[in-house]
């Protein structure tokens, strides 16, 4: 047995990541994948989803857990997408112009998330969840009737043939808009320089911003809310900013994602969002207290690497490509229950373990 405190808390904190990298260890091989093809496949959806799983960090280092309200900042970059679509306006100009337009609404939909969540204190996370489902309906009542009647919106192959409401699939004229600029080929590898300069960028803010007198109230509301308040920190506001940030970036991520796979999904586009972000992000190690650059990035690797050979590995298994698809769903939706339950059991395991310390060093004081 194990007898060294800080061995037996760094297993217990690696308990996610290491159940999962063994999962793939086994499924890698029963795909029958190359290497080569792996690895294109890898850094492809990193560079498509990292900016997405990076948005819920400021939230967890606020003391208020996953965000899944993010999918409010994803619709209102489709907002976005939708209006530059109907304009016609391709390429970078584009995508910076559906920016500037999701950008005021993703601040108005993180203040009021904001707000609710303010007085949901202890259960931030459900009710994210719950205000992301309450948007949606809105988002749907907003592109199937309002759009084309009280929002002005003419072009035909945006609308549907009644004349009002927007088609279920656009074909976005962004298509590529930032991975075409500057390209890296390694033997068939292709490497989106712009878009993983962008992701380095938000890492970089990432770093800087904790330093920052915004940021390290932040950290001070995630360790103790009631000594932060007492210490003068601005708690509720500090939190508001938090959500705010998180929703913008989370429209951002949204747009990068989108002119990557070149078309959009209007209705339920954005329902996916902060389930897969939040799986990427358990799965490198985070937990709804701590969550870092390093568990992002990784955590995105290695959920979009079992992504990817899942479905094959089952179909070679059993020979079932059905079996595969559930594998699948096990892995995009069972990886946040496990990942949470998990993370309870870590938090008992700890407290036992600084408990075992405790005894053992006033063993030690007495004898």
């Amino acid at each position: 047995m194990l007898t060294n405190p800080k061995i037996k808390k760094l297993l217990t904190g690696s308990a996610v990541p290491l159940l999962f990298l063994i999962i793939s260890a086994i499924a890698v091989p029963l795909s029958k994948l190359s290497s080569t093809y792996l690895i294109s496949e890898v850094v492809t959806r990193v560079t498509r989803n990292s900016f997405l799983v990076l948005s819920l960090l400021l939230p967890v280092m606020a003391g208020m857990g996953i965000n899944f309200g993010m999918v409010m900042g994803a619709m209102a970059g489709q907002i976005g997408l939708v209006f530059i679509t109907s304009w016609g306006i391709g390429g970078v100009p584009g995508l910076l112009i559906a920016a500037a337009i999701g950008t005021p609404i993703s601040i108005l939909l993180g203040y009021v998330g904001g707000l609710i969540l303010n007085r949901a204190k202890g259960r931030e996370m459900i009710t994210s969840m719950m205000l992301g489902f309450f948007m949606s309906g809105i988002y749907l009542f907003f592109m199937l009737f309002l759009c084309g009647t009280i929002v002005p919106i003419n072009n035909p192959t945006v609308l549907l043939s009644r004349g009002y409401g927007v088609r279920s699939t656009l074909a976005l004229p962004i298509d590529g808009a930032l991975n075409k600029l500057l390209i890296l080929t390694v033997g068939s590898i292709r490497i989106p320089l712009v878009t993983a300069a962008v992701i380095v960028v938000l890492c970089l803010f990432m770093v800087w911003f904790r330093r920052t007198k915004m940021g390290q109230d932040m950290r001070a509301i995630g360790q103790d809310m009631s000594v932060a308040a007492a210490s003068g920190i601005a708690v509720e506001r500090t939190r508001i900013l938090s959500i705010i940030i998180s929703t913008i970036l989370a429209c951002y991520g949204q747009l990068i994602f989108l002119q990557d796979i070149g078309t959009l999904n209007t209705l339920n586009g954005s329902d996916q969002a902060a389930l897969f972000a939040a799986a990427a992000l358990l799965i490198g190690g985070a937990t709804v207290n701590k969550a870092t650059i390093a568990n992002a990035l990784f955590g995105t690797g290695l959920f979009h690497l079992m992504f990817v050979v899942m479905p094959v590995a089952g179909k070679n298994l059993t020979g079932q490509a059905q079996l595969g698809q559930y594998l699948q769903q096990f892995v995009s939706y069972g990886v946040v229950t496990i990942a949470l339950i998990i993370h309870a059991w870590k938090r008992h395991k700890d407290k036992e373990i600084e408990r075992t310390a405790m005894r053992q060093a006033d063993i030690a004081e007495k004898t």
